[in-house]
Order: C-alpha cells, then sequence, then structure tokens
C-alpha cells in the first residue's frame, strides 16, 4: 500500500512539481489548496506527466474545521509537506496582516491537528530570507536569522520558530525544515510551471512575460547595489531539483533516520547569479531579447545570498543538478505553451 502524503498549496509552483516527484517515488498524494495563486489547471499537467491524478481538495488552511473534515476523510496520512502561503515579498509590505493571517495561522492550524489525526511528520516550505542580510557568503545552516526585511520573511521565521516550540514542547512529531534560494524554471515537459496571478513579483516570470509581449519593459529594481555589476545576487535553482529535495527528506522522516526531531537544510546551487546575469543568460540560452528598465529598489530586498548546500548534499544524499541554461530553457518553453493557450 503506497504512503500517504498530504501537500498544501499542491497545485502551486513548487507544490505541483513536488506532487509529481512524490508520485513519480511512488507515494500518494492529497493536494489541498485555496487556488488563490495558482489554477485548477495544474491537476491536469501533474496527470499527463504521471498518469495518475491527485485527490484534490479545494481548502484553506485557514479554515480549521474544513482541515480537521479533511484529516478524517484521509485517514492514515504520513506526512504533510506544508507549501499554502502567501509569498510575494512586495506585496507582504503592503498588506501585512494578509500574511501574517494566511502563513501564522494556517501552519498553526495544521499543527493541532496532526496530533489529533495521529500524523507525526511534517516538511516545512521556508525560505532563505531568514537569513536577511548574510555576515558571510555561502549561507549554511549555522548562520544567524536576522530581523527580517519584510511581513513575507517575518512569517518564514515565526513559523520557524513554532515548529521549534511545539517539538520542544515534547510534542510526538518530526519536522525538517527546507530553507530554499530562488526556485525558476519549468517542468521540462512544459505541462506545469510557475503561472502568477496578475504581475508577477518574482523575476523569471517577469522575464519571460516580457519576452514574450505581455509587458513592455522589465523593471529591475536597482543597479545600485554592492555587487559587481549593481544589481541583486541570488542562487537560482531548477523547481524540478528542488522538488526532488522535498521527496528525500519525505523519506527520510518515514524512515526514521533523522539525528534531531527537527532538522534544517538550505536548498540551493551553491552559485550566485546578479539579475543582468540571469537576463544575459536568458537571452543567449533562447536567442530572444528581453527590454528592460531600470527602476527603485524595492523595498524588503536582500542585496546578495547565495547556499552553501554540502550539508544537503551529504546528509539527504541531494544535489542540484540541472543548469541555468537549461532551466531557463524550460521556463521559455512554459511561457510558450501559456501563449499558445491563450491564442486558443
Amino acid at each position: 500500500m503506497k504512503e500517504r502524503i498530504l501537500v498544501t498549496g499542491g497545485t502551486g509552483y513548487i507544490g505541483s512539481h513536488t506532487v509529481v516527484e512524490l508520485q513519480l517515488a511512488g507515494y500518494e498524494v492529497i493536494i489541498i489548496d485555496n487556488l488563490s495563486n495558482s489554477t485548477i489547471d495544474s491537476l491536469a499537467g501533474i496527470e499527463k506527466i504521471t498518469g495518475i491524478k491527485p485527490s484534490f481538495e479545494n481548502l484553506d488552511c485557514v479554515d480549521y474545521v474544513g482541515l480537521d473534515y479533511m484529516f478524517s476523510k484521509y485517514e492514515g496520512i504520513k506526512a504533510v509537506i506544508h507549501f499554502a502561503a502567501s509569498k510575494a515579498v512586495g506585496e507582504s509590505v503592503q498588506k501585512p496582516i494578509l500574511y501574517y493571517r494566511n502563513n501564522v495561522n494556517g501552519l498553526m492550524n495544521i499543527l493541532d491537528l496532526m496530533p489529533i489525526h495521529g500524523v507525526q511528520n511534517i516538511l516545512f516550505s521556508s525560505s532563505c530570507t531568514v537569513y536577511g542580510e548574510p555576515d558571510m557568503l555561502p549561507v549554511n545552516e549555522t548562520a544567524p536569522t536576522k530581523p527580517a526585511t519584510s511581513p513575507y520573511g517575518n512569517t518564514k521565521q515565526i513559523c520557524e520558530e513554532i515548529i521549534r516550540d511545539v517539538i520542544h514542547s515534547g510534542a510526538f512529531m518530526n519536522s525538517i525544515i527546507l530553507r530554499y534560494f530562488n526556485p525558476i524554471g519549468a517542468h521540462p515537459s512544459a505541462q506545469i510551471g510557475e503561472l502568477p496571478i496578475g504581475v508577477p513579483s518574482n523575476l523569471v516570470p517577469f522575464i519571460t512575460q516580457t519576452a514574450i509581449g505581455i509587458h513592455n519593459k522589465l523593471n529591475v529594481f536597482g543597479n545600485d547595489y554592492n555587487t559587481p555589476d549593481g544589481t541583486c545576487i541570488r542562487d537560482y535553482i531548477n523547481v524540478v531539483d528542488l522538488a526532488k529535495a522535498h521527496v528525500v527528506a519525505v523519506k527520510r522522516m518515514l524512515d526514521c533516520v533523522q539525528d534531531e526531531p527537527l532538522e534544517f537544510f538550505n536548498i540551493g546551487t551553491g552559485r550566485g547569479v546578479s539579475v543582468f546575469e540571469l537576463i544575459h543568460a536568458f537571452e543567449m540560452s533562447n536567442h530572444v531579447k528581453v527590454p528592460y528598465t531600470v527602476v527603485e529598489r524595492r523595498e524588503g530586498d536582500i542585496e546578495k545570498v547565495w547556499a552553501d548546500p554540502q550539508k544537503a548534499n551529504t546528509i539527504l544524499g541531494w544535489k542540484a543538478e540541472i543548469s541555468v541554461e537549461d532551466t531557463l530553457k524550460s521556463a521559455w518553453n512554459w511561457e510558450k505553451r501559456l501563449h499558445e493557450t491563450r491564442k486558443v
């Protein structure tokens, strides 16, 4: 019998790719998502890739009663992978209450209901934003967390602390927290990918939408940072590589081989790439120009951060494998497929 995994936010960008990799690894997946930043079409894409349509419940994690019913309906859940959260840095500065309500309350509901329904494992989707402006680069897991530069980043810190406190209280629970760097790209089949609602807040979909003609120009938020070309530097990781990290982390929890009931892993490539470098790599990889304009810095953005992924490489046996160039090709193929769909 297949082990049953609950994936919150499973029709979203990272969630849908993780569902694919979980199914390919032999797990049964139940998705809950309120479709606030995704579409139901992701389910069809997942089914085309894997041949399996996952169970789906249109549900908000803030809905305690609905969550309680869901846990009862799908008995025997072995682990929760919690993606469901609002995730745009800029929007969080403008709408902090929305972010605290969605991100913090949703996690607390899940943690409250897990022991009631006999679920012992939770994999939490965190972010490198918890490191703030790091003292040293690359960043490893021993680096101190810093005061958050945005409400979004603060919710990730708060959620990590809540999980830590719950486990410290003696709750019969295990958790792995994955601190992502910057996921980009799409599945090589072009059946699923990043589909932001409205104007993208992430760089790559803004690049692809500009290249396809949806936007006249790409906005580059500041070119006066203390970096070689003046633009922010990030660690861009292929979303399929990232999804595979979740599969090995879930297996580690289910196999009961954790060194501690709470573990942290940085999930990145170990390489920093600037905004201008990424734009140029996209143009070179796909033979298309991307017009851009430099605008004011965006509040909440960190100057430069990239991962030291050695802990994940060694302990999880996971490593980022897909190049930035191939990742940007996948993002462009996904955008072109969306363009063809819009014309139909």
